[in-house]
C-alpha cells in the first residue's frame, strides 16, 4: 500500500506537470531517510519514526554502524524498534529484534539489492532466499511490521528481546500467545553509563485476522511463532511501547493503534511530519530543498515524548509522574552534542514541543539527574550535560509552563559535582555556572547570581594560561587531555564571554586577525561540535561580510576535512560536510540532530550563537525566501535582494538594521527581514 500511495502520487505529480500545472513537492515528500546511513558518515538509520517518537523502527544488517544498519549492507538480521540516531560508542537501542524467515533458512538473508525504500514514517525492503517484502511503519510509540511472503509454506517470526547496542541487563515474558505478546526490557544506555527500562506489547495478524497460536520461548529467551502461510498472504506484528509498564503498552497499543491499517498509519504519521517540516516554507532549487528538509526531518526525531495516553510517564530515577492535560514529556536526551544547534531549533520549529521540553528539563533536575545517565532511566539517552543551559535558553523564549527556579538548586548543586582538571572541563563548567548566575538574575535571587558570577568568570585565568599565547601543542587533537578536539578549536568555546574575549583577553583586531589565522590555515573541524560555531563569529567583528562567504562554503562545497575526533589525518579528506548521498563527512555523526540542525541554520540564515541568550546572528542564507510560521497566525519572512555574496544591508519590516542581530521576540512578532547583497 505505501508503494502504490507512492506511484500515485508520483503520476498525480506528472499529470499536474503534463498540464503546466507543477508545484514545488511537499516538504514530506522531499526527506531521505538514507541520508548519513552509508558507513561513518552519520551514523544514521532509515527507521520509520514519527516526530520525536518513541519508535524508530529500521533494519539491523550485517556489516552495520553504530546505529545497527548500513545501507550499502547485503545481509538483513531483522528489524528492531529503537535507536539513538547519529551517537557514538556502539550506539544505543535495538529493543526487541524481529526476524520472519521461511523454516529452514537460517542466519543473516540477502537484501534485493535496490529493493530499499524510505520515507518520513516507512520502510520496504526484499530480502530472503525465498523472497518475503518487509513493511515497517511507526507512530509515536507503536508501530507496524508487515511481512509480504512469495509462496506459501511455514514462516518463523522470532521475536529476540536480549538484542540492543549497548548491554543487555534483563528480559521478562509476560505474554507470549499470538494475541498477548507481552515483555518488559533492561538495557544499557548509549556508551553503557545507565540503564533504561522499556516494556513492550504486541499482536500478531495474518490477513487482517488475529493469529491464534501459542509461541514457544527457547532456551536464549527468544519468542517464536510458526505460521503456516499461503503464497501472498501479510502476517503483521502490531507493537506498542511504553516507559511504565506492559500494562501501559498494551493499552496504547489498542487506543493509539487499534485497527489502523499499515496505509492509514503511514498517512497519519506523514502528514504529522508534513504539519511539522512546513512550518519553515524554504524557496529553492529541489536538490536544495531535498537536503533541507532531510535536515530539519533528522533535527526533530530527539529527544522522545515518553508519556502514554493518561499522561503517566516514567521519571529519571524510575518514579512514575503524570503531566497536566495537553502537556507531554520528553527523555532521551543527548545534550552535550545538541544544546548548541538543535534545541534552540526545536524551539524555532516546535515552540509547543519546546516548551514541553523546557518542563521536562525541569523535572529532569528534580529527579534522579545523572550527567549521562542512571541506573533507571525512563528511555535510552546519551548525555544531559548542559541541561541548565537549554532551560536557560527556552526560559529566556517564554517557553514552559512550569517555573525554571525549581530547577536553580539542582542546577547549581551539580556544578560542585563536574569535572574540572582540564581546560574544555573548566571552559563547559564555567557556561553551567553562566546559566545558574543568569537563571538566577531572572528569578530574582541575586545573591546566587553574584555568587555563580564569580564562580563562572575564574575560568578566565585559566583562559589567560593556556589559550591566550598558544603553544606548540595547539594542534593536537586531545592535547592537555582535552575530551575531543585541539586548543586552537576549544579557544573559541566560550560564547558566553565573548565581550570578555573580544576585549581584555585578546582586543577586537587581534581577536579577528586569530579568527582568520584559524580557517586559513585549516584548523577548524566540521565534523564535531566544539567549534561548530566559530564561523559566525565573524558576524560579530569588523568584518562581518567574511562569514557570508565563509558559512557558505562549509555548507555546500567540499572542503579539507583534516580531523577527527581522536586524531588529525596526514593529508586531508576533501568532500562536501552535508549532501543526500552518502550524507556526511567522513566520521561526522549527526549526534542526535546537532549537525543536522547547524545545517538548517546556516541555510535560514540565522544562527544561535550563545545559548541562553536569546538572539540569532544574521548570515546570507541559502535561499531567495524562508518564511517561517511563528505562531497565531505570524509569519517571519527573509527575502534577499541583489546577486552578491555578502550582506550590504539589512532592513527588518522596512526600517534599516544595525549590526548583524535578531532577537528571538523580533522575530516571534513576525515581519519581514530583507537581505540587500553585495
Amino acid at each position: 500500500m505505501v508503494r502504490r500511495l507512492a506511484i500515485l502520487l508520483c503520476a498525480l505529480v506528472s499529470v499536474g506537470a503534463a498540464r503546466g500545472e507543477a508545484r514545488p513537492r511537499a516538504p514530506v515528500d522531499l526527506v531521505d531517510p538514507f541520508m548519513g546511513s552509508s558507513g561513518d558518515r552519520g551514523q544514521l538509520s532509515p527507521a520509520a519514526a514519527a516526530p520525536f517518537g518513541m519508535v524508530q523502527l529500521a533494519p539491523d544488517t550485517t556489516p552495520a554502524n553504530h546505529i545497527g544498519y548500513d545501507r550499502d549492507a547485503a545481509l538483513l538480521r531483522g528489524f528492531s524498534h529503537t535507536r539513538a540516531q547519529g551517537v557514538g560508542c556502539n550506539g544505543g537501542g535495538g529493543d526487541l529484534l524481529i526476524s520472519a524467515r521461511y523454516a529452514g533458512e537460517a542466519g543473516p538473508s540477502p537484501i534485493d539489492p535496490g529493493s530499499q525504500r524510505a520515507g518520513a514514517g516507512w520502510y520496504h525492503v526484499r530480502y530472503g532466499r525465498t523472497s518475503i517484502t518487509a513493511d515497517l511503519v511507526a507512530g509515536q510509540s507503536v508501530a507496524i511490521s508487515r511481512f509480504t511472503v512469495a509462496r506459501a509454506g511455514r514462516i518463523v517470526l522470532s521475536l529476540d528481546p536480549r538484542h540492543s547496542y549497548s548491554k543487555h541487563i534483563g528480559h521478562e515474558w509476560l505474554g507470549t500467545s499470538a494475541g498477548d505478546v507481552r515483555v518488559q526490557l533492561a538495557n544499557a544506555t548509549v556508551c553503557s553509563r545507565g540503564v533504561y527500562r522499556l516494556a513492550i506489547a504486541g499482536r500478531l495478524l495474518r490477513n487482517g485476522q488475529p493469529v491464534s497460536a501459542a509461541g514457544t520461548v527457547d532456551a536464549d529467551g527468544v519468542l517464536g511463532f510458526a505460521i503456516d502461510a499461503g503464497a501472498g498472504d501479510r502476517i503483521e506484528l502490531r507493537t506498542a511501547l511504553s516507559t511504565i509498564d506492559a500494562r501501559s503498552a498494551r493499552t496504547t497499543l489498542a487506543a493509539e493503534l487499534g485497527a489502523r491499517s499499515v496505509a492509514q498509519l503511514a498517512a497519519g504519521t506523514r502528514e504529522a511530519w508534513n504539519r511539522l517540516l512546513s512550518r519553515i516554507a524554504f524557496d529553492g532549487d529541489p536538490a536544495r530543498r531535498a537536503l533541507f528538509y532531510t535536515c530539519l526531518y533528522r533535527a526533530l526525531q530527539m529527544p522522545a515524548r515518553v508519556d502514554d495516553g493518561a499522561g503517566v510517564y516514567r521519571r529519571s530515577g524510575g518514579a512514575p509522574g503524570r503531566v497536566p492535560p495537553g502537556h507531554h514529556r520528553y527523555a532521551g536526551w543527548s545534550l552535550w552534542d545538541n544544546y548548541r544547534t538543535q534545541v534552540p531549533l526545536i524551539a524555532f520549529a516546535a515552540p509547543d514541543v519546546a516548551g514541553d521540553i523546557a518542563d521536562s528539563l525541569v523535572d529532569l533536575f528534580q529527579s534522579e539527574k545523572a550527567q549521562w545517565a542512571g541506573p533507571n532511566e525512563p528511555f535510552l539517552s546519551v548525555r544531559t550535560e548542559h541541561a541548565g543551559i537549554a532551560l536557560l535558553d527556552l526560559h529566556r523564549k517564554r517557553l514552559g509552563s512550569i517555573d525554571p527556579a525549581r530547577a536553580l538548586d539542582a542546577m547549581a548543586a551539580e556544578t560542585t559535582a563536574l569535572p574540572r582538571e582540564t581546560p574544555d572541563q573548566q571552559i563547559e563548567l564555567a557556561y553551567d555556572q553562566w546559566a545558574v548566575a543568569q537563571l538566577a538574575a531572572d528569578r530574582g535571587r541575586p545573591a546566587l547570581a553574584t555568587d555563580f558570577t564569580r564562580r563562572w568568570q575564574g575560568y578566565r585565568t585559566m583562559w589567560g594560561r593556556v589559550f591566550r599565547d598558544l603553544g606548540a601543542d595547539a594542534d593536537t587533537v586531545k592535547a592537555r587531555g582535552l575530551y575531543q578536539g585541539t586548543l586552537w578549536q576549544y579557544r573559541w568555546a566560550p560564547v558566553f564571554d565573548l565581550d570578555w574575549m573580544r576585549g581584555t583577553a585578546l582586543g577586537g583586531a587581534r581577536f579577528d586577525r586569530e579568527l582568520d589565522e584559524f580557517f586559513a590555515r585549516g584548523l577548524f573541524n566540521m565534523t564535531n561540535e566544539p567549534d561548530i560555531h566559530a564561523p559566525f563569529l565573524f558576524a560579530l567583528t569588523a568584518r562581518p561580510q567574511t562569514a557570508d562567504r565563509l558559512v557558505a562554503r562549509l555548507r555546500d562545497l567540499p572542503i579539507d576535512h583534516w580531523y577527527e575526533n581522536q586524531r588529525k589525518y596526514e593529508k586531508p579528506i576533501v568532500q562536501r560536510s552535508f549532501s543526500l548521498s552518502p550524507g556526511f563527512a567522513e566520521g561526522m555523526d549527526d549526534d542526535g540532530g546537532a549537525m543536522s540542525a547547524w545545517y538548517v541554520w546556516a541555510s535560514i540564515g540565522l544562527y544561535p550563537l550563545v545559548p541562553g541568550e536569546p538572539w540569532y546572528t544574521v548570515t546570507l542564507p541559502a535561499a531567495p525566501r524562508v518564511a517561517i510560521d511563528v505562531g497565531q497566525g505570524r509569519r517571519f519572512v527573509i527575502r534577499t535582494r541583489g546577486r552578491g555574496d555578502q550582506i550590504g544591508s539589512l532592513l527588518l519590516n522596512g526600517r534599516r538594521l544595525d549590526g548583524r542581530r535578531l532577537t528571538h521576540g523580533q522575530i516571534m512578532r513576525g515581519g519581514t527581514l530583507t537581505i540587500i547583497r553585495e
